[in-house]
């Protein structure tokens, strides 16, 4: 399997609420919102016995509070799933922030990791996704998905260093074939858990010491454009290796080492960056590991008129040893090219006093022939309440990233009460 407020402030102590913050006995803000969303699929798929691919209510309660020295914060989201018959609580965030000094932060606990230039391009972030999420409709925060991790941040000066240790490996939310059907190379063809009988499933690395995962960030600006440095020991995200003995997709180890660069070009902001992909289990002769890559991003984005925006992307997975994957691979035909093209455009249009947004998002891949288009509108109703309707349209090539989702296509709609 081939896989890139309306709010308020509650405060309680004792005394009055001033007493309260003076006192610094607590002082917490509340936020939150009520949410239904729903996605139904396009097209036909085989694989398939419902057209729903989404239909959850999600109540979402966001808690903070501050002191001088720390902040506490928590976001978690109670949502009942009536395409899986499912009631979960999905804790985003749970943690503590210490400023121990004026040049060190530490953040621990759940939350939710990001860096990196790209726009829904990812080199340098390998904090886990939720890629079910992103093909089915829900919000565009939901691609990233929460990690129990450590965060030290210094600031020694010109530059600041963040180290983010993730002592229990969290992999991606990587699609399964309950929700959307994909492609298996083993079969050939396109699957999903009712054709597989189950959902596909994947062993993670063994919860020891030695398989936690360790990401850093250099960064700084110098002559206003911003520069960073970054490195990654850990996994492959995506169960994209896979072990004969177990007979099931894992987890290879994966070290990254990668740059960026961001800053005013004309009359718009440009960025580059690049990553090398150190598959350090393979060989450049083994099958079921991925080869090492070289990773390249280079992205635009200015405004045309006031209020249209548009961007830019051009990027590339550039696969070492290609020849020798080709030699030794039992699929051939499947392996990935050696470069792996894609194309982004990303246009937003404001209206109506900036309470109408258009947007329309698009990965167009020359090299798999296939195409991913996002197509949104927002609308504002009021402070509180907000409505989105959206599609997810993908097509081109079974064997192709986005190809092979093509019968996953869909449609959705969103309304949401935010307090």
């Amino acid at each position: 399997m081939r896989w890139a407020t309306f709010g308020w402030s509650l405060l309680v102590g004792l005394g009055s609420p001033e007493a309260a913050w003076a006192q610094d006995e607590f002082a917490a803000e509340v936020h939150g919102f009520a949410q239904a969303a729903t996605a139904i699929r396009l097209l036909d798929d085989a694989t398939q016995s419902d057209d729903l691919v989404l239909g959850e209510v999600r109540f979402r309660l966001d808690l903070s509070h501050f002191t001088d020295r720390a902040e506490f914060s928590f976001k978690g989201d109670f949502t009942t799933d009536g395409l899986l018959d499912e009631t979960e609580i999905d804790i985003r965030r749970a943690m503590i922030t210490l400023h121990l000094s004026d040049e060190i932060d530490v953040r621990a606990g759940r939350q939710v990791l990001t860096w990196g230039t790209g726009d829904f391009v990812f080199l340098n972030d390998l904090f886990p996704k939720d890629f079910v999420s992103f093909f089915v409709g829900r919000d565009d925060e939901f691609l990233k998905a929460p990690s129990n991790a450590v965060k030290g941040t210094w600031y020694p000066g010109p530059v600041t260093v963040d180290l983010v240790w993730t002592p229990v490996f969290e992999p991606d939310r990587f699609i399964t074939g309950e929700r959307l059907s994909f492609f298996d190379p083993s079969e050939p063809g396109l699957v999903s858990a009712e054709t597989m009988g189950q959902p596909f499933t994947a062993a993670p690395p063994a919860k020891q010491a030695e398989n936690g995962e360790l990401a850093g960030r250099i960064s700084g600006t110098a002559g206003g454009y911003e520069l960073a440095l970054y490195g990654y020991a850990g996994f492959t995200k995506g169960p994209i290796a896979f072990d004969r003995a177990l007979d099931l997709a894992v987890h290879s180890r994966l070290a990254v080492y990668g740059a960026s660069v961001r800053g005013a070009l004309g009359s718009g902001i440009a960025n580059i960056e690049v990553a090398y992909y150190d598959s350090a289990d393979d060989p450049g002769t083994d099958p079921d590991v991925p080869n090492s890559q070289f990773r390249g991003l280079a992205g635009y984005e200015r405004e045309l008129v006031p209020d249209l925006t548009l961007g830019l992307q051009y990027y590339v997975e550039w696969t070492q040893n290609h020849d020798l994957l080709l030699a030794n691979s039992p699929t051939p035909e499947f392996a990935p090219d050696e470069a792996r093209h894609t194309f982004t455009v990303r246009s937003t249009y404001r209206l109506r006093q900036q309470t109408l947004l258009l947007s329309l998002f698009a990965f167009l891949s020359p090299s798999d022939e296939d195409i991913h288009l996002r197509p949104s509108l927002t609308y504002k109703w009021s402070d509180a309440v907000t409505l989105v309707a959206g599609a997810n349209i993908m097509a081109g090539e079974e064997a192709g990233f986005f190809g092979q989702l093509q019968n996953n296509s869909n449609g959705y709609i969103r309304i949401r009460y935010g307090f």
